[in-house]
């Protein structure tokens, strides 16, 4: 299933004032998929490294003067390609400081786009829709320029593209309220003109997209009534005669997204492959009015699949490079990473990560797991339109999603149950999202609805992910109900940085008493308490050296004697397995570190203490230490971790002194000569020097 994971800011933005736009004309890719261009509204091109979130260029025209086309890269020359003033085309390089300067050359009529493809050619697209490759308009800047666009009719939107090694130029116009869109070929030159099929009265287009799929351009555009509808042209359609009329453009509603009132104003949908779509500034299903979300469709199986909520105002600009989505927001220009797996049937109906997948109990019209996985031909008589299946689904969930609002807990807890042992989950899971949703939205507005039992049953589902339901684990913390905190822990793979080091606090901030008390996953009591165990009967040993007799160096020679079990972990059993468990979640370093900074002194040393005795030890114990360095040095309650961390890593660097002792005869043992005829039981000894 489809994936977003925990943006971070590229840059500030500086909108207009009237926040009619966010202040970005483009973002194009550069040199490789970790640098991007970053063309402004007004005179600026910034170059940036994407993560480290670092400019490392930038250029500007005059006062006065405007840059009227984003920035690109040609990546053959190693030169970026501007135009300002609409017909001055600017040519530079990284290490040219001032643009004015740089190569310059003014065209005879205005450009509306430079395109350049990555290892071709930039194309120069004119207002009035001529075409020239950048090389030959600067052999002749001032050469005559045709119009191919009628009159009152304007470029909305274009993209340069290579299909089958040939390079095109495809656009869309506007005249009159009709709308159109032209492929033009290049080497040899040819034009096709289309008319795209109207839609109500009096609403245009708000964004387009386009893909190259089985010699075939997808032209994929969003209305403001939540319509998206997808076109199919034929690269190798025949060119248009000049004057002649254009052809029909029939279209496919490929997805019908929620508008909750009135119409959309500023929201792109984007292609991101051949099933999932990206979209910005539609409502989220299952959310309330007044909240903008970035969300990730699967087009073939009309599913949402990712979604995460954007704070500030959204412009309706969306760009896509390298698995990172880039959106303005708000005063924020944002990078988005994400995932979009192979779209199967198995995925877009939640199949996660099961360890073993069953054959599936629903109706014959669904097919089984085993054709699924395994590639097993469906017989003819049970072959069905996924999509009709899966909708009529939707319908019975939707039956049990309106009981939330106006029934009991028992009530809704009845019926849900009901719901999911009589139908198989995975057929059922594109509406789990919104179902946890609701459930949780009611939680959180009424504080004597509250549903654990229900919520922990959708959770085991392994249906759900952080991203589709965003609200679970802090309703969990701010509920206290730590067994949906454990189990949210251990099944979604997306939980942000700032929810970890969130629960980080809320469990060390629970009285070992109340901890105690709470009902928890038994496999993880079991295994803690075998970890404790067997610690509390070892002496302080790590890795077969004693820190505490390390000074003496004769660690080799002492006694075990039993570590009192508060020196092994400084928490109880309980709290050790839901610390644990945040222990074990994925995290990077970079987005978790500002939320370890936190942290107070006593929440510091308490995790430190616990992390000597834990699994993930020297990760989590070297991101608290750059966090609270300062801070421990100066609390005296901390003396005693940092002399015993101190002779935790003396003793690890007497291990790898000892390994590094013998790492010379065990290269040997490589270059060795295996003997071929060893019977079945042998003895060899061998001699190490």
């Amino acid at each position: 299933m489809a994936a977003l994971y925990e943006g971070y800011t590229l840059c500030g933005l500086a909108p207009a004032q009237n926040l009619s736009n966010s202040g970005i004309q483009g973002i194009e890719e550069e040199r490789d998929s970790d640098h991007v261009v970053v063309t402004d509204s007004t005179r600026s091109v910034m170059l940036y490294k994407v993560s480290d979130q670092k400019p490392l260029g930038s250029w500007t025209v005059k006062q006065g003067q405007n840059l009227t086309c984003p920035a690109v890269f040609n990546s053959q020359t190693k030169e970026y390609v501007a135009v300002s003033d609409n017909k001055v085309i600017r040519i530079w390089k990284e290490e040219d400081i001032l643009l004015d300067k740089a190569f310059k050359a003014t065209v005879s009529s205005d450009v509306w786009r430079v395109h350049c493809v990555h290892g071709g050619e930039p194309v120069v697209l004119f207002q009035r829709g001529a075409v020239r490759l950048l090389d030959s308009l600067l052999a002749a800047p001032q050469q005559p320029i045709n119009e191919v666009l009628a009159e009152e009719e304007a470029i909305r939107w274009s993209i340069n593209m290579v299909a089958e090694t040939q390079q095109f130029v495809i656009f869309t116009t506007e005249q009159k309220g009709d709308n159109f869109l032209y492929v033009q070929r290049l080497n040899p030159n040819t034009l096709q003109r289309y008319r795209l099929e109207k839609e109500e009265p009096g609403i245009s287009p708000l964004s387009f997209s386009a893909s190259f799929r089985d010699q075939h351009i997808r032209l994929l555009y969003l209305y403001p009534n939540g319509h998206m509808y997808q076109s199919v042209v034929s690269v190798r359609g025949p060119g248009a005669e000049e004057g002649a009329q254009a052809l029909p453009l029939p279209r496919s509603l490929l997805l019908a997204l929620p508008v909750s009132e009135g119409l959309l104003e500023a929201a792109s949908a984007l292609v991101l492959d051949e099933a999932h779509v990206a979209v910005v500034g539609v409502p989220h299903p299952s959310a309330g009015a007044g909240k903008d979300f970035l969300c990730i469709w699967n087009a073939n199986f009309q599913t949402l699949q990712a979604g995460k909520e954007m704070a500030g105002k959204i412009y309706g600009q969306l760009w896509s490079y390298s698995n990172k989505l880039f959106i303005p927001h708000g005063k924020t220009l944002s990078v988005i990473p994400y995932e979009c797996p192979k779209s199967s049937l198995a995925s877009a109906l939640g199949k996660l990560r099961q360890a073993q997948a069953e054959e599936s109990k629903a109706p014959a019209l669904v097919p089984s797991w085993n054709n699924i996985l395994h590639g097993e031909k469906v017989q003819p008589s049970r072959t069905v339109d996924t999509r009709k299946t899966v909708c009529f689904l939707n319908k019975i969930w939707q039956i049990t999603i309106s009981l939330i609002y106006c029934t009991s807990v028992e009530e809704v807890q009845k019926e849900v149950e009901g719901l999911l042992s009589r139908v198989d989950i995975q057929v059922l899971q594109p509406s789990v999202g919104q179902l946890a949703a609701t459930l949780v939205s009611r939680s959180l507005a009424d504080p004597a609805f509250y549903t654990p039992t229900t919520l922990a049953q959708i959770v085991h589902t392994q249906c759900l992910c952080h991203s589709v339901c965003p609200d679970l684990v802090l309703l969990a913390l701010e509920r206290k109900d730590y067994f949906l905190c454990q189990l949210c822990l251990q099944f979604f793979p997306d939980i942000p940085e700032a929810v970890t080091c969130a629960c980080l606090k809320a469990f060390i901030s629970i009285p070992d008493v109340d901890a105690e008390k709470a009902s928890l996953d038994p496999d993880s009591i079991s295994f803690m308490e075998t970890l404790m165990s067997r610690e509390c009967g070892q002496v302080g040993l790590q890795n077969g050296f004693s820190p505490t007799s390390f000074e003496g160096g004769h660690s080799e020679d002492k006694e075990t004697t039993p570590i009192p079990p508060e020196q092994i972990c400084p928490v109880g059993l309980h709290k050790a397995v839901l610390l644990n468990e945040v222990l074990q979640t994925a995290y990077s370093d970079t987005f978790l570190l500002p939320h370890l900074k936190d942290l107070c002194s006593q929440h510091v040393v308490v995790s430190n203490t616990y992390n000597k005795s834990s699994i993930r030890i020297m990760d989590w114990v070297c991101l608290v230490l750059d966090a609270h360095f300062t801070v421990l040095v100066m609390t005296p309650e901390a003396k005693g971790l940092l002399l015993n961390l101190h002779s935790f890593v003396k003793s690890q660097v007497r291990l790898v002194s000892e390994l590094g002792k013998i790492e010379g005869s065990l290269q040997e043992l490589n270059k060795m000569k295996v003997k071929k005829d060893v019977g079945q039981y042998s003895i060899e000894v061998i001699e190490l020097f």
